[in-house]
């Protein structure tokens, strides 16, 4: 499901932060570095044109698919003995109900104040892509991290190897004319590679243990109050390592860093380790 445009300026400043960058690299660094006819420099600038692409393309899919919608038919079946009873709220034992919207909501859905809706399998709300980071995009989003972090650290690289070759040969006046670009590219790029760097790891570690940025906080609370009763917290939704990664990227690891989503489900309901538990018992 698509998304309609409204104006946003934050995404006008990553916009216009990846055009620049993106034209720095290539006929600044490139090209006073390897220089743009040369062979190592068509092949530098096809490639960062390549991850360049990748990450514009998934950056537009991140802003314009929509996070996933409750619909609004949605009614928990209380008699399904599929339904977990981590569906159900820890104060008073009553099914998850979103008073803002007026209806019942699924396990891993929360309402997002901005958005003023409930989004399915919800992560955050993120301001950079005017939208929320839910079930049907947040894949999406992490690839989109995944080659931003790519084209940074590939571009400062090359800023960075275009300045070493200018000392070398000594162009002081040639360098002098294009110092502006190399301080305002260094002044995005390595603040950008810093904080992408840490939201890929934090997202890497999040899919590696099958959680959202909700549930992560809200886990901490949990364990604080499950070891206060002298129990154990398990997170429902953590299948293993690589099931979790399965889950969120695909079966298929050709597909990982494609925005293909296919294998996702309707958000409503999710595999958990109670489900493993039980088909074992049932098999026995």
């Amino acid at each position: 499901m698509k998304r309609g445009f409204s104006f946003s300026l934050p995404v006008t400043v990553v916009v216009s932060a990846i055009v620049f960058i993106y034209f720095c690299t290539v006929f600044i660094f490139i090209d006073r570095w390897f220089g743009l006819m040369t062979s190592p420099g068509i092949m530098n600038a096809v490639v960062f044109t390549g991850v360049a692409f990748m990450c514009v393309f998934n950056y537009g899919f991140a802003i314009f698919t929509d996070p996933g919608r409750v619909p609004s038919t949605f009614m928990p079946d209380i008699e399904d003995s599929k339904v977990p009873i981590h569906e159900i709220k820890r104060k008073g034992g009553d099914l998850r109900y979103c008073q803002k919207c007026s209806h019942f909501k699924p396990a891993r859905a929360h309402h997002c104040r901005v958005c003023k809706r409930c989004v399915l399998r919800m992560d955050h709300h993120c301001i950079w892509i005017n939208n929320c980071v839910g079930h049907a995009n947040y894949k999406i989003f992490f690839i989109f991290v995944v080659y931003a972090v790519i084209a940074c650290i590939y571009s400062l690289v090359l800023l960075v190897g275009s300045l070493t070759n200018d000392s070398q040969n000594d162009e002081q006046q040639s360098a002098d004319s294009f110092r502006t670009a190399y301080v305002i590219s260094g002044l995005l790029l390595v603040p950008l590679s810093v904080a992408l760097s840490v939201l890929l790891g934090w997202h890497i570690y999040l899919i590696l243990q099958n959680k959202t940025t909700i549930e992560y906080h809200e886990g901490v609370r949990a364990m604080w109050l499950a070891e206060k009763g002298g129990n154990v917290y398990n997170h429902p939704y953590d299948l293993g390592a690589y099931e979790n990664l399965t889950m969120v990227l695909g079966p298929s690891i050709f597909c990982w860093l494609c925005p293909i989503s296919r294998h996702i489900g309707n958000g409503l309901r999710f595999l958990t380790a109670y489900d493993g538990i039980s088909a074992a018992s049932t098999s026995k």
